[in-house]
Parts: C-alpha cells; structure tokens; sequence
C-alpha cells in the first residue's frame, strides 16, 4: 500500500498567445495555473492543475497547502474516492464549490494521475474505456475580433483538423451579434457544427429573445446565456427559447448538476474537471446526464479531460479550450479530422515544462 508522501503546489501566470475578449470577463492577457505533485512512498508521482480567470489562484494555492496536504499525508493514495470524501467535508463550510472545489480537483486529478501509472494504463482506459476519439469544438474566446479576422480565424480552426467551432455572443447589440452569426454560418456552410456562447450576458427575457433571433443558423447550441444560478430562469430559456442550451462551467458540484438537470435547465451539461472536483465528480456528472438520456459535453482543460470523455458513452463535443498550455507540455493533445485522441500514456500523459514554467512563476 503506497501513501501519500508530498505534496508540491505552484503557482503560474500563463501569458496567452493572443488578447481574448468574452462578453462577461473582458480583455484577458494570461491565466493563472495552479499544479500540484502528489509523491508517493513508493516515489511516484502524479501531476494534477486547475486554472482561475484573471484572478483568485493564490487562494487555490493556499486552500491546498495549508489544509489538503496535511489532511491526506501518510494516508493511502488508492483509496481517491475516500480521500475526496475527507477533502470536500474537511473544507465544506468554507464553501462548497469555487476555490474549495478546484483545490479538491487539482488534487483529485493529481490522484487519477497516479493511480493510471501506477497500474500503467491511460486512464481512459482505466474509466471503463469506451472510444479514445472524442468529437472535438475549437472554442474560440473572440467576442472582440473583427469580422474579417473572425473568419480566418476559423479557417485556421479547420486547417488544424477541428470541425466544430464555438464563437462568442454578447456584443452590446443583438443584431451585432445576428450579423456576425449570419456571416460565420454562411463562410462555414449551412451543415458545419457551430456552437454560440454568451458568458452570462443576458437577462433571461434577452436570452429568449436571442434564441429566437438566432434560430435560423442551425446552431449545436447556445452556451450560459444568463447568470448560472438561475436554474429557474435557464429551465424558462430551454422552454420558450427552443433552442439547445449548454451549461455548467461555473456549476462546480455534483448537486449543482442535479438540480440544473432535473430542472430541464440545460440540455448540454458542461462540466470543468478543473473545478467541479475532478475526475471524480466529472464522472458522476457523465453518469448523471446520460441517466437522463443527456449527452454531456465539456469546458476548458482539454488535455486532461479527453479522458474523461473517451470513457463516456453519451459524451459529445469537447472544448479545445483558448487557455491553452501547448508551449508547456511535452506532448500537446492530438487534433485529427475533428476528434481529439486520448494518448496510450499511463495516467492522463499530460507533462508539463517545469523548467520553462519557472519563467512565469507567480
């Protein structure tokens, strides 16, 4: 039996390649990445990260340093799911979701890691296994980008293997927002999967009336077109809206899932393995939606939640996410003709640079 023996936390500040612009989180320069490396007493270790928008990832930091490590030192690193269960009650009345919960899934994910190389096998493979190409959306962050650029920007979208493509909505006009829809759906082709997302724009009449305005462009979906907490309001959009909505970014637990489920609130769940509890809780969510005969989709880290996905059988389109650590990792995620392949590497096979990290240390 291996024990948990040390547990390293860094904090990051990840320069983008490019300015990205939502409707809600406004100009974004960098990302902040918070990794962990779990050791056991055997000396195998497991790498598992979580990330914040613009701010918040020393919070992250600490809710692990000072709280987690200490909790799972010396205890057995097979047993994930009890040690899940010590860190989310060991934290609960700090608060159940948010930084608590993206501590919990870096090290979650860290665990996952472990237990793949230990057992020397993907963990696609070690979830069940089901297909290890998974349908894939570039999602791009682009709210700001001229039309003309917008649209080469999807031409480099396809040239890089992707054949879905998301963009962003919100701009302070609904018919700016109609427009720039018109023209992508006409430069990609009627047929082309395009998904359209808000961040939290609108009000839930403006959702609806947005629905209704883009419900000639054969969208796959529209994604957080209000506040996420509104489960009433996202069940009214469904509803009168008639068109798909996907949801769950900032949903980070398995209750919160169930209850926008069984609402009839989003017909996408969309879960972050970086912030709903990991591996752990991404799979409960899965299993969750296709009880409910829902695909389930996903946001942001797709490197290590190409697993989670090639081990679900309702699992449609994963987000390429714009926050990307390519210029950090040893092998970046594999994009052909549309699907992402989940790598035959022990554990999730993810490796970063941590010499090159040291460079944008926070």
């Amino acid at each position: 039996m291996a024990k948990v023996e040390t547990m390293q936390t860094d904090l990051y500040r990840i320069p983008l390649q490019q300015t990205l612009t939502d409707s809600m989180h406004g100009v974004m320069l960098d990302f902040e990445l918070i990794t962990v490396r779990v050791t056991d007493s055997d000396g195998a270790v497991g790498l598992g990260y979580t990330y914040t928008v613009n701010h918040g990832g020393a919070a992250v930091a600490v809710m692990i340093d000072r709280y987690l490590a200490p909790l799972l030192q010396g205890q057995d690193a097979d047993r994930i799911e009890s040690l899940w269960q010590q860190m989310w009650w060991a934290l609960h009345y700090a608060g159940r979701g948010g930084h608590v919960t993206s501590a919990i899934s870096a090290i979650d994910i860290a665990l996952w890691d472990l237990k793949g190389k230990k057992a020397q096998q993907p963990l696609w493979r070690l979830f069940g296994g089901f297909d290890p190409k998974v349908p894939v959306y570039a999602g791009g962050i682009d709210l700001q980008l001229p039309i003309e650029d917008l649209l080469a920007q999807a031409d480099g979208y396809q040239e890089h293997g992707f054949r879905a493509i998301k963009m962003k909505v919100g701009r302070p006009q609904l018919r700016e927002d109609v427009a720039r829809v018109a023209r992508m759906r006409e430069h990609l082709g009627e047929d082309f999967p395009l998904m359209v997302d808000a961040n939290m724009k609108w009000s839930v009449d403006e959702s609806i009336r947005a629905a209704h305005a883009l419900a000639d462009f054969n969208l796959v979906w529209i994604e957080e077109p209000t506040i996420p907490d509104d489960f009433a309001g996202y069940a009214r959009i469904v509803r009168e809206g008639r068109q798909p909505i996907a949801g769950g970014e900032n949903l980070h637990t398995l209750y919160e899932f169930q209850q926008a489920i069984t609402a009839g609130a989003i017909t996408f769940p969309e879960p972050d393995v970086s912030n709903c509890g990991g591996y752990t809780t991404f799979r409960k969510v899965s299993a969750l939606a296709e009880a409910h005969n829902l695909p389930v989709t996903s946001h942001g880290v797709h490197d290590l939640t190409v697993h989670a996905l090639a081990a679900a059988p309702n699992r449609t389109y994963m987000e390429a996410h714009g926050f990307g650590l390519d210029a950090y990792l040893a092998a970046p995620l594999r994009i052909e003709d549309g699907f992402a392949v989940a790598p035959e590497l022990p554990g999730h096979g993810v490796e970063l640079d941590f010499a090159s990290l040291e460079g944008v240390r926070a």
